[in-house]
């Protein structure tokens, strides 16, 4: 199980997904954050990162925040 801390904007032109020196994650996402459809990105797009299912990630904190605590079952 790895747990990352993942820092999201919402609203961007494109889909990116860049690692910082510290370990986190920065990720750009199309979606707006309205009705958990930036949270559904987001989690769509760790899944085929790390080449797991969308079932093994999981938003444990701050699913309503631009910083969240997300679990990866690999």
């Amino acid at each position: 199980m790895k747990r990352l801390t993942v820092k999201v904007k919402p609203n961007s032109k494109q889909q990116l997904v860049c690692q910082e020196a510290d370990g986190s994650l920065t990720v750009q996402l199309k979606s707006a954050p309205v009705a958990g459809k930036a949270n559904r990105e987001l989690i769509e797009l760790l899944a085929e990162k790390f080449g797991v299912p969308k079932s093994a990630v999981q938003i444990k904190l701050g699913s309503s925040s631009k910083l969240k605590l997300v679990e990866i079952e690999l």
